[in-house]
């Protein structure tokens, strides 16, 4: 499992890195030639470099608007990085830390923030001040809770929370009105009551969770395209799945499922059905593949 996430962390920090361009932003790996740049330093990483703290120096490259400190041995968020008022994109994947300072408040311009494979229970009420972030990794740490600081920065577009021990989510979750790409999958998730979804959600991920039911409002999601609900305990998916009219993917592999509505034929853009893993009859499977004529089942 620690594998999987570290390739989701490489491959998140690939993504970003790809935001970056090289030639006019050049990535500095050393505090001492980021120091003796004639240049303004915008981009630093000290990437696996056995730090347990920060270079105190850091303070003095106040244009940075990119740092990634990940796969280092650091245990809490030392001072000097809240100083850096001009961060954008922090990620601080693969270390020991267990909070989020009260001075995580200071990095206003904050857009991109991952803590992948950190040790974090909670996180600190005062990211609810960061309102320019679009993207936060908390996946494999040791929260219980889905963060209600997150619901209150409406401009969140994606929030990764991939192997946790989230139980509970407040029904304020349509509070966060930008948000396409939400990951609570691998969690103890296992009642979502009637939860309300953001109108403009696109990916919803809740596979490996021990959900029985979702939830109706789910169905009033008319813009998501993938739905991956795969190993669950889920027995019966309501005639209301009609209203997914946008839903190009739908993964329901691995759950307790005898047969689908025939509603579904009205979703006319469904073109990959994951149904392997549950006791449909091979009857009933037929009778989908004629109601979903271009739809790619797999039973």
């Amino acid at each position: 499992m620690k594998k999987l996430f570290l390739l989701i962390s490489i491959l998140s920090l690939s993504q970003i890195k790809a935001q970056i361009d090289p030639v006019k932003y050049p990535t500095f790996t050393n505090i001492e030639d980021a120091l003796n740049s004639k240049k303004t330093v915008y981009s630093m990483s000290f990437r696996e470099k056995g730090l347990f703290n920060l270079p105190p120096q850091i303070v003095k490259l106040d244009s940075l608007f990119f740092l990634n400190i990940m796969a280092n041995k650091l245990e809490k968020m030392d001072q000097e990085l809240f100083a850096l008022k001009e961060l954008e994109i922090l990620n601080v994947n693969e270390n020991s830390i267990k909070y989020i300072p009260d001075e995580v408040s200071n990095l206003k311009k904050l857009t991109t923030f991952s803590m992948n494979l950190n040790s974090l229970t909670s996180i600190n009420p005062n990211i609810a001040k960061l309102q320019k972030l679009k993207v936060v990794h908390f996946d494999a740490n040791n929260l219980n809770t889905f963060p209600e600081a997150l619901m209150e920065i409406a401009a969140l577009e994606e929030i990764n929370l991939q192997g946790n021990q989230i139980s509970f989510i407040a029904d304020k979750l349509d509070q966060i009105k930008n948000l396409k790409f939400l990951n609570l999958s691998d969690n103890q998730i296992n009642d979502l009551g009637n939860l309300s979804f953001p109108k403009n959600l696109k990916y919803l991920e809740l596979q490996q969770n021990a959900i029985n039911k979702l939830p109706e409002n789910l169905f009033k999601a008319q813009h998501l395209e993938f739905l991956n609900v795969s190993g669950n305990n889920i027995s019966e998916i309501s005639p209301k799945v009609k209203g997914l009219k946008n839903v190009v993917s739908m993964n329901l592999a691995n759950n307790n499922l005898k047969d689908i509505p025939v509603e579904i034929k009205q979703l006319k853009n469904l073109k990959t059905l994951i149904l392997t893993g549950n006791p449909i009859e091979k009857s009933k499977i037929e009778n989908l593949k004629t109601l979903l004529p271009d739809t790619q089942i797999y039973f």
